[in-house]
């Protein structure tokens, strides 16, 4: 298995990188989904277009990592049918998570694309990197977190403002979690067995989605 990256917890001292960790959580850990974010176009079985990002290189590394919070399920995904992932940096738990190097303007098409905003315009990183967390507005994503730094870049992703426990739970589809834990089982540091028994602990997947369910998916 392939060994996990440590992430220093402490905020980087450079407010102006040319690279970042964008850290995935969901769907973006498969390489092939966050391609259509990178490169644009359709993908497979959707009738969404995305329009890409201005640097279309694909990252250069790909590292597995674990962020210190919770992974849940809510709001319902027009793409995928069922809740989307986010993440709780402020609840009890691990998340288990892959940091792709990108480009500083990589990572604000990236994110733009997953705000409903147009790609093109750089965001400012310096409230996030200064305190933290940055909310850039009330919807779905639009809250900036960074987690630390690895190799002096900042470990950065992004999720809705409210915490996990104010907002409903919906269990994700199966599409969606085949696409989430095809993307941590491909980064070579988890197996089908711990993937699927952290999922079906996520809230949102508890309850609806048992370890055994799955571990059939996953190896379906």
């Amino acid at each position: 298995m392939k060994a996990l990256q440590s992430i220093d917890p402490t905020m980087p001292d450079d407010l102006n990188p040319e690279c970042v960790w964008y850290t995935s959580y969901g769907s973006n850990m498969h390489m092939d989904r966050l391609g259509f974010y990178i490169r644009g176009g359709q993908p497979p079985g959707t009738t969404k277009t995305y329009p890409g990002c201005r640097d279309q290189r694909m990252p250069s590394r790909s590292i597995p990592v674990e962020l210190e919070g919770t992974l849940y399920f809510a709001t319902d995904s027009p793409v995928w049918g069922g809740g989307r992932a986010f993440y709780d940096p402020r609840a009890a738990g691990r998340v288990l998570a892959r940091a792709h190097l990108v480009t500083t303007d990589q990572f604000s098409d990236i994110a733009a694309q997953e705000m409903y905003r147009a790609p093109g315009s750089d965001i400012d990183l310096a409230e996030v990197l200064t305190r933290g967390t940055a909310t850039l507005g009330e919807g779905r994503y639009e809250t900036l977190v960074c987690a630390g730094q690895v190799d002096g870049l900042p470990v950065l992703t992004f999720t809705a403002p409210w915490d996990s426990k104010d907002v409903r739970w919906n269990p994700p589809s199966s599409a969606y979690v085949r696409y989430l834990a095809a993307g941590l089982l491909s980064s070579g540091a988890w197996d089908v067995e711990t993937v699927a028994s952290y999922v079906a602990t996520c809230p949102g997947a508890a309850g609806h989605w048992s370890k055994q369910e799955l571990s059939d998916l996953l190896r379906d």
